[in-house]
C-alpha cells in the first residue's frame, strides 16, 4: 500500500483535491458499492459539492460567498457543509446510510472527515486505483463518479464541444452525453457546474 504524506499533497487546482477529497469520503462510508446497496445515488453530487465547498475553504481561502457562486448553491447552504462537525457523522454513519436523501450537513461532516484524513496521509493510492474500477462497473447508474474519471486533467472553465469529445458516447441514464449535450450551456465553469447541468438536463428542466 501505497500512502500519500501531507507534503504530497500539492495545491494546483480544487478540482484534483476536490475528487480526492470524494473518493476518501466514499472509502469512509464503505466503497461505491455501499451507496449501491442502500440506493443513495443521490448522495454523488452532494458529496461532491461539500467536498469542492471544504477543499475551496480549507485550501484556498474561498469566502461562504465565492463557494456558493462557484457551485451554484445558497449560502447557507455552504455554511451548513463547513460547519459540520464530521465527529457526529462517525457515531451515526450506519443510520444517515439508511436514508434515501443525504442531509446537507452529513455530505459536509463526511467531506471534512475525509478532507482531514488526507491531509493526515491516510490515503491510499491502491484504493483510489480500485474504487475507479468499481465505478467503472457501475457507473450505468454511477454517472457522476464516471464523469470525474473521465474529465481528469480538463482544465475549466471548458467548451461543450471539448467535452463533446471527451464524454461523447458515455451512457447516462440511457442517453449518450452527446444527446444530453444538447441542452447545456456552451460554457462550463468547472466540474460541480457540469453534474448540476446533467442532471437538470435528464429531469428535463
Amino acid at each position: 500500500m501505497v500512502i500519500l504524506n501531507e507534503e504530497e499533497i500539492v495545491k494546483t487546482s480544487p478540482d484534483s483535491l476536490a475528487i480526492r477529497v470524494f473518493l476518501k469520503s466514499l472509502e469512509l462510508i464503505g466503497g461505491p458499492k455501499e451507496i449501491i446497496i442502500y440506493r443513495n445515488l443521490t448522495w454523488i453530487p452532494s458529496l461532491i459539492q461539500a467536498s469542492y465547498a471544504v477543499v475551496l475553504f480549507e485550501e484556498f481561502g474561498k469566502t461562504q460567498e465565492e463557494i456558493a457562486e462557484y457551485l451554484g448553491l445558497t449560502k447557507q447552504t455552504v455554511r451548513n457543509m463547513l460547519r459540520a462537525n464530521p465527529e457526529l457523522i462517525k457515531e451515526k454513519l450506519e443510520e444517515e446510510m439508511k436514508s434515501k436523501e443525504v442531509k446537507v450537513h452529513t455530505a459536509g461532516a463526511l467531506a471534512r472527515w475525509a478532507y482531514e484524513e488526507i491531509k493526515k496521509g491516510n490515503e491510499s493510492i491502491n484504493y483510489l486505483s480500485g474504487v475507479l474500477e468499481q465505478i467503472q462497473e457501475l457507473f450505468d447508474i454511477f454517472w457522476p463518479s464516471e464523469v470525474l474519471r473521465r474529465i481528469k486533467g480538463v482544465h475549466f472553465p471548458v467548451k461543450k464541444d471539448e467535452l463533446k469529445t471527451i464524454l461523447g458516447n458515455l451512457k447516462i441514464e440511457n442517453k449518450t452525453f452527446n444527446e444530453i449535450s444538447e441542452f447545456l450551456p456552451e460554457e462550463i465553469k468547472n466540474p460541480a457546474h457540469l453534474l448540476k447541468e446533467i442532471k437538470k438536463s435528464l429531469k428535463g428542466e
